[in-house]
């Protein structure tokens, strides 16, 4: 009897530890970003964002009284680092979540990980493979690869283009959108009649597009996420290919714009809507969120905000809510399935509506047709 009274005290003891780990202390939240390296038109901007985010948060007097603490590990795009990361953050910092990384193969290095540490994870990257199949405590915020190119496949039927050229860079970004593009291109009238891969570290792609150009296509897609991919635009462009270029959604950010200078010019691609928040109808759901985070971004770091910094706000938002919606003193499995079955958040991406199958919550509408006009995002005409 007096064992089974000790057997309930210390039960009780772990508890009250748990739950203070959630009311009236710290909640360490962890971040796994390509601040530098090849990928740091994605991570920098979504460190910034973590870091304006959970000071506002902290300032407003934290999440159920507990004080965010941010913890931002730079793998500057490498697999093999956020897995390191991933690993002291999970055993060594304790931390209750983990925002990112920013590309899809750092998050495939790590999904088992999140999983086995049952730590929720909330991936900054796009390829589907992320969340299909699905994986208890992975999500995911960009919107889904297959989804961009179903956008692109209905664009191009309206203008006619059945038969297409691929290039796409050697990462996990890159490797996903391909199988998407020649998996959906039977069913959608489309022939990818040449696919070529280049180096994300590329610096001249002459050879590759002039392949594209040699295999008399109507028009381009050219998928991925490194500065490599404005270079592809800029060489086309120089052997004297006029045809369409298609860009995946890894596009929307003006820097990769003005690398490609007067050749990014007519670039079609999709892309959430907050590159091009000024010009929706006030109507729009995700309007006022999208003007205030880009006013905020744009006024304390002074540059253009971006479709990548968005996939970061929309994680620590969908945390946030689940934290708040789970209440004070819950632990890591209530909020998880408070984010699997939330419904109906508005953020950057779309319009979020998570269940037990679907951990992106995000559909093909998510989606704006864009075009690069005078050196600037705008709508696509219809």
């Amino acid at each position: 009897m007096k064992m089974f009274k000790l057997l309930v005290i210390a039960a009780g003891i772990t508890a009250l530890l748990a739950t203070s780990a959630l009311a009236g202390g710290t909640i360490k939240i962890g971040a796994i970003l390509a601040v530098t390296g090849p990928a740091s038109l994605l991570g920098a901007p979504e460190a910034k964002t973590l870091e304006m985010l959970v000071a506002d948060i902290n300032a407003k007097g934290g999440i159920n009284g507990n004080t965010i603490e941010l913890m931002i590990m730079d793998s500057a795009g490498s697999p093999e680092k956020a897995i390191s990361f991933a690993k002291q953050l999970i055993d060594e910092k304790k931390v209750f979540a983990i925002i990112g990384p920013s590309t899809s193969g750092e998050t495939m290095a790590i999904k088992n990980i999140a999983e086995e540490g049952k730590t929720i994870l909330l991936s900054c990257a796009a390829a589907e493979v992320i969340v299909n199949p699905v994986a208890k405590y992975v999500f995911k915020t960009p919107q889904m690869d297959k989804h961009a190119v179903l956008r692109i496949f209905q664009q191009m039927k309206k203008m006619g283009i059945t038969k297409i050229g691929v290039l796409s860079s050697n990462t996990g970004f890159g490797k996903a959108g391909k199988e998407q593009i020649e998996k959906l291109a039977p069913e959608n009238g489309i022939q990818v009649l040449i696919s070529e891969v280049y180096d994300k570290a590329a610096t001249d792609l002459t050879a590759e597009v002039t392949k594209v150009k040699a295999a008399n296509v109507q028009a381009i897609i050219n998928w991925s996420i490194e500065p490599a991919q404005a270079i592809v635009i800029k060489n086309a462009r120089q052997i004297g290919l006029t045809m369409p270029v298609f860009q995946s959604h890894g596009f929307g950010n003006t820097s990769y714009v003005k690398a490609a200078g007067s050749a990014a010019e007519g670039v079609i691609f999709p892309a959430g809507r907050l590159i091009v928040a000024d010009s929706l109808s006030d109507k729009n759901p995700q309007k006022a969120l999208l003007l205030s985070y880009k006013q905020a971004y744009e006024e304390k770091y002074k540059e253009d905000v971006s479709t990548f910094g968005g996939h970061a706000y929309d994680a620590m938002k969908i945390l946030e809510q689940a934290m708040k919606a789970a209440g004070p003193g819950a632990d890591k499995d209530k909020v998880r399935s408070t984010i699997e079955n939330m419904k109906g958040l508005v953020g950057t991406a779309g319009i979020f509506n998570f269940s037990p199958t679907d951990h992106n919550g995000l559909d093909a509408q998510a989606f704006e047709m864009m075009t690069v006009k005078d050196g600037k995002f705008t709508v696509l005409e219809k």
